[in-house]
């Protein structure tokens, strides 16, 4: 049971090349028009000659009744209720119900690996891997980013995806998910891996790395054995982080808690966050980051009209209500939120059915071309003044957006709020590897 990224790692690192197991299918969720293909013969080996038949979860039923032994759960930003939801459906049909650990899953690596990870979609990740990448390049170092997969594409022509420039990203066609999490480190001047085989991809980014920073999306866990962990919580969502697998296990396996969002957070919130990591990870060293916005210049807020876009992922599975573009919009004085579900179309208009949860945001969803033309028609049916950008991707370029529509873009960066920080808290790793 997968969303097209820990199922194939684990199927490639696990099974195979078993001759006692035989895989009859994947079952995909959480990403829309993943399902209804095959993972191709290319990649699934000689023991699959006709590849192997990806379907919707809605048909797992079916599937176990067809007669299967055991199910693998292999996604991540699922609450644990929802996990042992679909471990009673299983288990009612008999199966065994199987969630497979870190060590018959992670890759070694020849060179360190600095691990960052999440309890929820949307914590700061990202921005955190960032962060490392810049204090290994400043020590001297050759760090290359390996972003947790996305494959939504053509997964033979996605096997080992390199970027080093834009040029490089355009040419793989991405989703919009995917330019959300390529574009900033490359253009931060960093080597970003991707792709479904991370054997390869180990292998590929070892010979250019001295150090590997593992960039688990959407909270997973590592692919690739850490030297040390960093798992960044939010104080937004005080409580997810003891809710949520695998959010939970990377919290209980870091070296490093990051605490992010306490700028925005009651103190409350930011105590019980801080609480719950005295509970289950006491040794953790806990480290406190504000996440700032900024807008790019452009046109005034003050009084206006706004259509605020924010990162789909953090809005839909990450449960989010809203995000940097709201946050910035308001600060800077803008006068409406102008609500966009009237206005949605095609799978958009379904995305805001599903999650209710949703304010007066537009998620950028983009998982393909029919999707990312939704949203830009969406976008510009809306009645507003100014579109404010929450996404860390140039999304009127991308989208081709009408140029009577002003966009003005959001950044935001993690900052340190008091001691230890970031820095502080990975030196004793830093000065090893400096050393060697």
């Amino acid at each position: 049971m997968g969303a097209g990224g820990r199922d194939f790692h684990n199927f490639n690192v696990r099974y195979r090349d078993d001759p006692d197991v035989v895989v009859v299918a994947f079952t995909a969720a959480q990403i829309p028009g993943i399902d209804d293909r095959r993972y191709p013969p290319e990649l699934a080996g000689v023991r699959y000659p006709q590849g192997i038949p990806i379907r919707p979860e809605s048909e797992l039923g079916a599937l176990l009744a067809a007669g299967v032994d055991c199910v693998e759960f292999a996604y991540s930003d699922v609450s644990h209720a929802e996990v042992m939801h679909r471990a009673s459906q299983v288990l009612a049909a008999g199966a065994d119900f199987l969630l497979a650990g870190p060590d018959h899953t992670m890759l070694r690596s020849s060179r360190p690996v600095v691990a960052v990870c999440a309890t929820r979609t949307g914590c700061g990740k990202s921005q955190t891997a960032r962060y490392v990448a810049g204090l290994l390049r400043d020590a001297g170092l050759r760090p290359v980013l390996v972003r947790h997969p996305m494959p939504y594409g053509d997964l033979v022509a996605m096997r080992v995806q390199r970027f080093a420039t834009l040029e490089d990203i355009d040419a793989a066609s991405p989703t919009i998910e995917e330019r959300e999490e390529y574009e900033l480190p490359v253009r931060a001047g960093f080597v970003l891996y991707a792709g479904v085989d991370y054997g390869a991809i180990l292998r590929a980014a070892e010979a250019e790395a001295d150090v590997i920073i593992w960039d688990g999306g959407n909270n997973d866990l590592p692919f690739f054995r850490p030297d040390v962990t960093v798992t960044v919580t939010d104080a937004l969502r005080p409580g997810h982080e003891l809710a949520y697998q695998p959010g939970e296990a990377n919290l209980r396996m870091a070296d490093i808690v990051v605490v992010n969002k306490v700028d925005a957070a009651p103190d409350p919130a930011v105590a019980t966050v801080v609480a719950d990591i005295a509970a289950v990870n006491p040794a953790a060293v806990v480290v406190r980051t504000a996440s700032p916005v900024s807008l790019e210049a452009g046109p005034s807020l003050i009084g206006r009209r706004v259509r605020v876009v924010e990162d789909g992922p953090t809005l839909t599975h990450g449960g989010m209500a809203f995000g940097a573009g709201t946050v910035a919009a308001r600060h800077a004085g803008a006068s409406e939120l102008v609500d966009p579900r009237p206005y949605a179309v095609g799978d958009l208009a379904a995305t805001f059915a599903r999650f209710a949860h949703l304010g007066p945001v537009l998620p950028a969803m983009g998982y393909g071309r029919a999707q990312q033309d939704e949203l830009r028609a969406t976008i510009e049916a809306v009645p507003c003044d100014v579109v404010v950008a929450g996404t860390p991707i140039d999304l009127a370029r991308v989208l081709a957006l009408s140029p009577d529509r002003p966009v003005r873009r959001v950044s935001y960066e993690l900052a340190d709020h008091g001691h230890p920080t970031r820095a502080e808290a990975l030196a004793p790793w830093m000065q090893r590897w400096v050393r060697t």
